[in-house]
């Protein structure tokens, strides 16, 4: 535990030089700890709620977690309006949206949000925003001129390519044009003080690489150090090492709900996606998560979803407690970026004893690589579960460890054994020690662990 602490310590000296000292490219150096707004707020969320929620999560700042993220919608006067016209966005003289006065009074006298971000950073967090890629449709049909640049609106807009599930926006054209205009949105932003941006409709439904490489050359211009979140998924196997060029975090399945299975209609995608779901999906993207690289399995709908939830109605999760600990044992495990979706006002005791779980933090954040052991080497009584496996460091290295994550998908108990060498390590004795328990067991050549349907544990190997 003193060496959990320890690397805990030392990624936040790391993250505190990478805000201010590190080139835009070093962003997310780990994966990513934050909170969203959408799972608990939707399109709703107002400035009174979000400082309640950030307090929350300043709190939490001594175990890692740090970005505080506005999602879709804080640009729009009335987000409970049912059409566009209705919701009535709010952009400045060139174009560039700003957030809505009535619902973040900070902003005003053109403030933008950087009162809202210093105050952020003053409790030692990041402060994000959520876009929709694009260039707003009224704007263009103002034609407003592109701040820096001898460009319209219209010059900008490619009227191809909108976002089909979003009215707002045209696409952004692969030009000149199209690049002063994100290059004039992001020099706002990153003025405001902007640690994270989250790219809606641009990496899958549509993949839009022209505008992944837009934003990201914008980003690199502020010189500021800010994350690149693309989103929605499922991002394409066969676009990863491109999209790893530009952005530091990619979103690998639709929108994550919480529900341990949903049926999905044949040739509809696989939206809301499941927990279930995500242990093959995770496994798919193994090669590509690393320092700077982070394929993103969405939020985490635990906890409290309300008062305005981005899907259904207010709801403590329907997650199992079982369910709630496998799905974040499976998101730290597999060191994909841990979004709270919950209303942190509201954070019950059991979802806070995850999220400070410093065992699972550390596998998150220092293991050098994780991925799930194959089924063929596991013995019988493994053909509903899942063993994945975390290595710090290398064996022989100073603070080497290995963890292992046991997963019943079963919708009955079980229990597991196995030996050490059928995991994937040496025909020793060993112990074990459970992450959540902190029980030892005796020293030996095999483990054996029992879950409850749906149930989870990591070990750590003596």
């Amino acid at each position: 535990m003193a060496r959990i602490r320890l690397f805990l310590a030392a990624v936040f000296v790391l993250a505190a030089a990478s805000a201010t000292q590190l080139p835009a490219q070093s962003a997310a150096l780990s994966s990513p700890l934050g909170w969203n707004s959408w799972d608990a707020y939707g399109l709703t969320i107002d400035e009174t709620d979000f400082r309640a929620n950030a307090t929350v999560l300043a709190g939490l700042r001594e175990f890692g977690w740090e970005y505080a993220v506005i999602d879709e919608g804080w640009y729009m006067q009335n987000p409970f309006g049912s059409k566009v016209e209705a919701q009535k966005d709010v952009w400045d003289a060139n174009g560039i949206l700003i957030p809505s006065v009535n619902r973040f009074p900070s902003s005003a006298s053109g403030a933008g949000f950087k009162p809202l971000a210093d105050w952020v950073h003053a409790k030692g967090l990041k402060f994000g925003i959520h876009i929709v890629r694009g260039i707003n449709r009224e704007v263009v049909k103002q034609n407003l001129p592109i701040a820096g640049s001898s460009f319209h609106a219209a010059d900008a807009a490619d009227m191809t390519s909108p976002c089909p599930w979003n009215e707002e926006n045209w696409g952004v054209a692969d030009n000149a044009a199209g690049q002063a205009y994100y290059d004039s949105m992001l020099r706002k932003y990153a003025s405001w003080g902007l640690d994270f941006i989250k790219v809606d409709c641009i990496s899958d439904h549509p993949y839009r690489i022209t505008e992944i490489k837009q934003i990201s050359a914008a980003i690199k211009k502020t010189g500021r150090t800010i994350v690149l979140s693309l989103s929605p998924g499922p991002t394409q196997l066969e676009h990863a090492a491109e999209v790893a060029q530009y952005a530091q975090m990619w979103r690998i399945s639709d929108d994550h709900w919480d529900g341990w299975t949903f049926e999905h209609k044949p040739g509809a995608g696989d939206f809301p996606f499941s927990t279930s779901e995500a242990f093959d999906r995770l496994a798919k993207w193994v090669p590509y998560v690393g320092p700077g690289n982070w394929p993103d399995e969405d939020m985490l709908p635990i906890g409290w979803l309300g008062p305005h939830p981005g899907l259904g109605e207010s709801r403590q999760s329907r997650f199992t407690p079982d369910e709630e600990r496998t799905e974040y044992t499976l998101w730290a495990v597999s060191r994909s970026p841990l979004i709270l979706g919950a209303n942190l006002t509201k954070l019950d005791s059991f979802t806070r004893s995850l999220i400070t779980n410093q065992t699972l933090l550390f596998i998150d954040q220092a293991s050098s690589f994780s991925r799930p052991v194959e089924a063929s080497s596991l013995p019988g009584g493994f053909e509903n579960a899942r063993v994945w496996r975390a290595t710090i460091n290398t064996p022989g290295a100073r603070g080497y460890a290995e963890y292992f994550a046991f997963f019943n998908l079963d919708s009955k108990p079980v229990t597991l054994r196995a030996t050490w060498k059928e995991l994937g390590l040496d025909d020793k004795k060993h112990a074990a020690q459970d992450a959540y328990t902190m029980d030892t067991s005796k020293v030996s050549k095999d483990v054996s662990v029992t879950l409850p349907a749906h149930g989870s544990t990591v070990v750590e190997v003596q």
